[in-house]
């Protein structure tokens, strides 16, 4: 997005705005729905209540939206795609290759899948973002559908009558603003929620705690094409795990290709953080300085830090999603799907919020509030990818905990010897350099008993 561009939103927004999201506002029933967090789950909702001619009322409490927003780097963007046109989106690049490396301390075993399908339109719908252009930009297409966006303000909490939620408390002097529905979409720190008894603190078994960097390559113009071999707009995934990536912590590091930029982090349970004394920021340098991951971002300048929390329960972890008067949507209700194999959250948001506007549109025509006209909702959302696919992994988190020493430690020290002994060049013939990488593979297993039984347990993977 160019810096006019960025100034056209600005002004885009403060004309909608008004002046008076800098004074006290007096909002209230002049709203369809107030929407809490301008985040993917919070937009797509305004978004889809404004396209149906409703007056939603997006409060934001960053200086604009994304300015809060952390996350790993790739948005998928089939709902969005649905809902407005992404011609003119700041997508930094689409995803040509993803990676999958396991790393030891000082190896790396790496599985790269680059399908051709993935260099044309729509490109998988996976692009890197850059979360505070692509917010703003975002909310920019809700505003233009006839949404009103409100920023630098904080909810605080709701505001209930007769047992139903009819409006949010803000921390602008009488700022209490009242409207028939109110979507949470405050992010995985969903004070507002909790604090109203909406939800749950979630355990910090089910929590992860994530660092991110944004780099640049100062004097160096073609380093991230150079590097990752790279050509026009095509980008990559690179995801790690093992104790190389987060030492003795249960998760694994990360590394996106933007235009010009590269986001480099780690994701860890956060009981590890805290039993293991590993900081965010000790763990990302102990990733970044990796053998196979410093080559890749050598010279390069930090130009943005940032971390923040994801919610990892699963469906399990769901709150109930309907209330009268209000529904939770995005991180906010857990909708995350963080195994290693797949990283979402961003669609899962996106799909609620649409899912939740869709159901309040509906009861709005009703005229009705309570939670039962709200239950398309959770019924829509419970038929669709988001609950089937936390449903479908719910099993594995716990499995990788039990498994965790020899899969995260055990296993990739293993596969990266048995590497080295296949590729061993002397002069044995080559069966001997075979048969001792199996033989180092199968001691690590249990031989061909613990190979199946470890097979076995992992079935569900390729079902």
């Amino acid at each position: 997005m160019t810096d006019q561009q960025l100034a056209d939103g600005a002004q885009l927004l403060d004309e909608r705005a008004g002046d008076a999201a800098l004074e006290a506002p007096n909002y209230d029933n002049d709203f369809d729905v107030i929407i809490v967090g301008a985040g993917l789950a919070g937009t797509a909702a305004a978004l889809t209540l404004a396209n149906r001619g409703l007056e939603p009322l997006l409060i934001e409490r960053g200086t604009y939206p994304g300015a809060k927003n952390v996350f790993g780097g790739v948005l998928y963007t089939p709902t969005i795609r649905e809902l407005t046109d992404l011609d003119s989106a700041p997508l930094e690049r689409y995803i040509a290759e993803k990676r999958f490396s396991m790393l030891s301390h000082d190896d790396e075993t790496a599985v790269s899948l680059k399908p051709g399908a993935w260099n044309r339109e729509p490109h998988n719908d996976s692009y890197t973002v850059l979360r505070g252009d692509f917010d703003r930009w975002f909310a920019e297409q809700a505003v233009e559908a006839g949404a009103t966006l409100v920023t630098e303000t904080t909810v605080t909490g709701v505001v209930r009558e007769g047992g139903g939620i009819v409006g949010v408390q803000t921390d602008r002097p009488d700022g209490e603003i009242r409207a028939p529905y109110v979507v949470l979409a405050e992010g995985a720190n969903s004070l507002v929620s909790e604090g109203a008894n909406l939800k749950e603190t979630e355990s910090r078994k089910n929590i992860a705690v994530a660092a991110k960097e944004v780099l640049e390559f100062p004097g160096n113009d073609t380093a991230i094409e150079d590097r990752f071999r790279l050509v026009g707009d095509a980008g990559v995934s690179y995801h790690y795990f093992g104790e190389g990536a987060v030492g003795e912590a249960y998760g694994g590091g990360f590394i996106y290709t933007n235009g010009d930029t590269v986001s480099v982090g780690v994701a860890y349970s956060l009981d590890d953080a805290a039993t293991k004394r590993q900081s965010p920021e000790s763990t990302l340098n102990l990733f970044k300085s990796h053998p196979a991951v410093a080559p890749l971002l050598r010279g390069a300048r930090t130009v943005e830090y940032s971390a923040k929390t994801i919610p990892e329960g699963g469906a399990e972890s769901m709150p109930d999603l309907v209330h009268d008067g209000a529904v939770i949507v995005g991180d906010a209700a857990g909708l995350v799907l963080n195994n290693g194999v797949h990283l979402e959250g961003t669609n899962m948001a996106v799909e609620s919020g649409y899912y939740a506007g869709s159901a309040i549109a509906e009861a709005a025509q009703k005229g009705q509030t309570g939670a039962e006209a709200l239950e398309s909702y959770p019924d829509r959302l419970e038929n669709s990818f988001v609950v089937q696919n936390l449903e479908r992994y719910a099993w594995l988190q716990e499995r990788v905990e039990e498994d965790r020493e020899l899969l995260f430690e055990q296993l990739p020290r293993a596969i990266a010897d048995a590497s080295t002994e296949y590729f061993r060049m002397d002069r044995s013939p080559k069966a001997t350099h075979a048969n001792a990488a199996k033989q180092r593979v199968f001691d690590t297993l249990g031989g061909w008993t613990g190979a199946m039984k470890l097979a076995l347990r992992y079935r569900k993977l390729v079902k």
